[in-house]
C-alpha cells in the first residue's frame, strides 16, 4: 500500500504581493478549488488544487496587510480548515526606495492585528532587503533609519524573528534606476555587512529576537560560528508542523536559491510575474513593479468602503493591541522614526 502524499503548502507569493493586491483572484481561486499557476520561465501552466487535505497551510509575504485584514480573509481562510503564516516585510520608510507602501505607523498597526487575530508565532517580521544608497541630496545612506523602532514594536505584540538579507546586484534594478538619476544603490561586500549585521543583533539580543538570514550563505561563513546570527527558512514545514499539526515532507525546496543558502522547505507558488505586477513600485524590486501609479491598481476583495475603515481605524490599532508595556514602546510619528 503506498502512504498518501503529503499536503502541500500554498506560497502566496514571492513573486508578488497578492494581501495588497490580487484578493480578488485569490479567493476566486479558492472558492473554485484551483488555481490556475503559469511556470515563470516557459509560461506552461498547471493546475494547483486549493482545499483541506490537499492544502496543509498558505504563507503570504507582503508589505501590506490592510485589505487582507479588512476583509477578514484570514477569518474566512482558517474557517475553511487552513492553516495561516505571515513573512511581512516591514522596512524602515524610505520614499525614494518604496514610493507606495502605506506609511509606517499603518504598517505597524497591521502587525499587531495579524499577531492578535492569527497569533505571534505565525509571523515572521523581514527588514528586507538591506539598502545601501548614494542620493544627490545627501551622502551614503542606508534603509535601516526606523530599525530600533520597528523592532521594539514587533517585540511589544510577540514577534521573535526577524529575517534580512543584503540587496542583491541585478541587472534589471540598475536598468530600473538609470532614468531615475538621482540616487544609486551600492553593494558593499562583507566587510561592511558583518559589522552591520551585528549592529541588529545587538538592538534585537536584549528584546528576545533572533536574527535570521535570507540567502545569505557566504556572509554566513564569515560570521563566527556562535555570533547569534542563523540562516533563515521563510517556509519551515517543521514550524508549520508545530503551529498546525500535520505531517510534511521536510523536504528542499529545489526551485530556491540553494546554493546561495536559502533554507526553505518545498511550497508551490501560485503568483506570476507577468500576470501579477507589484504596484509598491520598489527601486530594488526583484519581481516585477507595475509601471504607472495607484490609479492602476487593480481591485482587491476589500471594497472602497472597507479600504478606508481600514485606513482610518488602523492608525490607531497599534495601541489597541499593545501590551500593557506598551508605554515603554518609541512613539510613532508620521514619518515612522521615532
Amino acid at each position: 500500500m503506498t502512504a498518501e502524499p503529503s499536503p502541500i503548502i500554498i506560497s502566496a507569493s514571492r513573486r508578488t504581493d497578492i494581501p495588497a493586491f490580487y484578493l480578488d483572484w485569490f479567493m476566486a481561486g479558492v472558492d473554485v478549488g484551483a488555481f490556475t499557476v503559469e511556470n515563470p520561465y516557459n509560461r506552461r501552466s498547471r493546475r494547483v488544487p486549493i482545499a483541506p487535505g490537499k492544502v496543509h497551510s498558505i504563507v503570504f509575504w507582503s508589505k501590506n496587510y490592510g485589505p487582507f485584514i479588512a476583509g477578514e480573509v484570514g477569518e474566512r481562510l482558517r474557517d475553511r480548515g487552513f492553516g495561516l503564516f505571515f513573512n511581512f516585510t516591514l522596512n524602515s520608510p524610505q520614499l525614494r526606495l518604496e514610493p507606495e507602501v502605506p506609511p509606517l505607523p499603518q504598517r505597524l498597526a497591521q502587525l499587531a492585528a495579524l499577531a492578535k487575530r492569527f497569533g505571534p508565532a505565525s509571523i515572521h517580521w523581514r527588514h528586507d532587503p538591506i539598502c545601501f544608497f548614494q542620493a544627490s541630496d545627501g551622502g551614503s545612506q542606508t534603509n535601516l533609519g526606523a530599525f530600533d523602532t520597528i523592532a521594539r514594536h514587533a517585540e511589544a505584540v510577540g514577534i521573535r524573528h526577524c529575517v534580512s538579507s543584503f540587496c542583491d546586484d541585478y541587472r534589471k534594478i540598475r536598468r530600473r534606476l538609470e532614468p531615475v538619476g538621482d540616487i544609486a544603490l551600492r553593494f558593499p561586500d562583507w566587510t561592511e555587512q558583518v559589522p552591520l549585521l551585528e549592529a541588529l543583533l545587538a538592538t534585537l539580543t536584549p528584546l528576545g529576537m533572533r536574527l535570521l538570514t535570507c540567502c545569505e550563505g557566504e556572509l554566513l561563513r564569515r560570521l563566527p560560528v556562535d555570533s547569534g546570527v542563523a540562516a533563515g527558512r521563510c517556509i519551515d514545514h517543521a514550524r508549520l508542523q508545530q503551529l498546525y499539526g500535520g505531517r510534511l515532507s521536510h523536504r528542499a525546496d529545489s526551485g530556491q536559491r540553494r546554493s546561495d543558502g536559502c533554507g526553505c522547505h518545498q511550497a508551490v507558488d501560485i503568483g506570476s510575474y507577468r500576470l501579477h505586477p507589484c504596484y509598491h513600485r520598489c527601486l530594488y524590486c526583484y519581481a516585477n513593479p507595475a509601471a504607472g501609479g495607484c490609479e492602476r491598481r487593480p481591485r482587491t476583495a476589500v471594497s472602497p468602503a472597507e479600504r478606508h475603515r481600514c485606513d482610518t481605524s488602523l492608525a490607531g490599532a497599534a495601541g489597541q493591541h499593545r501590551p500593557s508595556n506598551a508605554s515603554n514602546l518609541p512613539p510613532i510619528s508620521s514619518s515612522g522614526v521615532a
